[in-house]
């Protein structure tokens, strides 16, 4: 399965430079986002933007209805919020501890409902395919996955690499973090002390730019996965005519759903074992 999302962007190119001259003036969702107010005072407003205020905005109304009128008995709305909830709490407690996760669930929560929401409301007929044309005959989508951006993937992986170094120098010391990427792991003396110290240290500069790579690596993984899948399904319907173009999408608009669950749950994941592995104190037990 991981096999399958890693080539979906590679299908996506192929099946649009295989398409025939017919299907070839059809909409291809660019690899850039753009602005459907283009030469207006809200030009700076992209259509993956206006996404990404949308799920933001979905999520904000869930909340409020699940907390609206707290019971005892909770409502269907507020059972179904609390589940979500301690689910993903217990998730990402098993994998940070109880200290780290109840510092940092607000973010790995947050981050993975809004992945998931955005990934599935850009799976919702039309986006991507209605556009307009202005007076140059320019096409412009009016709506783009929001993360099939990488402005906003790139945010997002920024983002967690700031708090990442906030939470590892607030939890164990600018000492231990340095100490933890460069220094020898197990007890030497004498001439092989010294050895493992080049060695240590020469170690402690591929971690470094492990850590470096790390937010790119993210960003593009999340990006490549949506964009490749959005992709794939426009071309796809391109290969048809438009009467029957959902029939050879509807298998893999299904494998979609699955793709943005995965990789909504891929990025917070990694985010979270990236956490623990600098974090960890190595004095709690955990599943």
């Amino acid at each position: 399965m991981s096999l399958l999302f890693r080539i979906l962007p590679v299908l996506a190119l192929l099946l649009g430079s295989a398409m025939p001259a017919a299907a070839a003036g059809a909409h291809q969702l660019p690899l850039y986002p753009e602005s459907p107010f283009e030469g207006t005072f809200f030009s700076w407003i992209s259509n993956s933007m206006i996404m990404v205020w949308i799920g933001a905005g979905l999520i904000m109304l869930f909340c409020r209805a699940a907390t609206k009128k707290m019971a005892l008995v909770p409502s269907g709305v507020q059972n179904f919020a609390e589940w979500l909830i301690e689910s993903l709490y217990d998730f990402f407690g098993n994998i940070l501890g109880e200290r780290l996760v109840k510092r940092t669930f607000w973010f790995f929560g947050a981050t993975f409902m809004l992945i998931l929401t955005v990934n599935y409301l850009g799976l919702i007929p039309g986006v991507g395919t209605i556009t307009t044309t202005d007076s140059n005959g320019h096409v412009t989508a009016l709506l783009r996955g929001g993360n099939a951006d990488l402005n906003m993937t790139g945010a997002m992986s920024l983002t967690f690499f700031a708090l990442w170094l906030f939470w590892s120098f607030s939890e164990i010391g600018p000492k231990n973090f340095f100490s933890h990427i460069f220094s020898p792991k197990g007890d030497f003396s004498g001439f092989m002390r010294v050895g493992m110290v080049v060695l240590f240290f020469l170690v402690g500069l591929l971690e470094v730019l492990s850590i470096v790579i790390r937010p790119i690596a993210l960003s593009f993984r999340l990006f490549g996965n949506i964009f490749g899948g959005e992709q794939l399904l426009e071309g796809l319907m391109a290969l048809v005519p438009w009467q029957l173009a959902f029939l050879p999408a509807l298998p893999f608009y299904f494998m979609e759903l699955l793709v943005g669950l995965v990789q909504a749950l891929v990025f917070t994941l990694l985010c979270a074992v990236f956490v623990k592995l600098m974090c960890d104190h190595g004095d709690e037990e955990h599943h």
